[in-house]
């Protein structure tokens, strides 16, 4: 579904955030990318929705070359693939059904557009969206009285009700506290397993990635230097990955129950 051929991406201030990079993700995968801050973890990740363009290669998903597509082809492109912030990027002064809603946007018309105007169907899709990820109840709650979890996952939701192919998740429990954080990531586990939707992660939890992902790209200046099971991976490749330092961010996660 996803391949990366010889991609670089460099920003305008010369950084060399990603080199060489060759990657096959294939559909239902449950694809952890892990590595220090500033390895390129997100950029990885922020390429493949054309978020980031990339300066050098090529993208393909599910056979279209994402670097060529222009215009309403890179919306429509978007729509097949959820993404998922730290920040949660809601609209907090409204409530929970409202933010689901706002995933059909795009494809309203212009006079509804105006109104705000949402079909019965339209509603069914983002009411199912939360039964999905057990917060139907909340449905009719103002955004910003609801945990950061549940914030999470509203979404989530609302990334499911636009029914993608691929789920890309940037940090998504960075946020969280453990326990709230084991309730999100059984959350993408579930849905990864039982609607097959491929689930990209950048996270910065070593040991929630080895306990949730199938699989493990290790990042480190921009280049992968380990794509492998999450169960082969052993203490002398995080330590390269982590430059030598495996065993501090191990030691800092240490007595988090809910990770275990």
């Amino acid at each position: 579904m996803i391949e990366f051929i010889n991609v670089d991406k460099v920003y305008q201030n010369n950084v060399k955030a990603l080199q060489n990079i060759n990657l096959q993700i294939d559909k239902g995968e449950f694809v952890a990318v892990i590595g220090l801050s500033g390895a390129g973890k997100s950029t990885l990740i922020r390429c493949i929705n054309r978020m980031h363009d990339i300066s050098q290669g090529q993208l393909i998903v599910d056979g279209v070359e994402v670097g060529k597509l222009k215009g309403k082809e890179v919306r429509k492109f978007r729509r097949r693939i959820g993404m998922i912030f730290q920040s949660f990027n809601l609209i907090t002064r409204t409530t929970v059904l409202n933010n689901v809603l706002v995933s059909f946007v795009p494809e309203l018309s212009y006079i509804r557009k105006l109104t705000g105007f949402f079909s019965k169907e339209h509603k069914i899709k983002a009411l199912t969206a939360l039964d999905q990820v057990g917060i139907l109840d909340k449905a009719y709650v103002r955004v910003d009285q609801l945990s950061g979890g549940q914030q999470q996952r509203v979404a989530l939701a609302r990334t499911l009700a636009q029914n993608p192919d691929i789920i890309l998740a940037d940090e998504p429990i960075a946020s969280l506290d453990p326990v709230t954080s084991k309730q999100v990531m059984d959350d993408f586990q579930r849905i990864n397993r039982e609607m097959g939707i491929s689930v990209i992660m950048n996270i910065h939890h070593v040991e929630v990635a080895l306990e949730y992902a199938e699989r493990i790209i290790g990042v480190r200046e921009g280049q992968v230097v380990f794509d492998g099971k999450a169960a082969e991976v052993t203490a002398e490749i995080l330590d390269y990955i982590y430059k030598g330092k495996a065993e501090e961010i191990l030691e800092n996660l240490e007595g988090e129950e809910a990770y275990v």
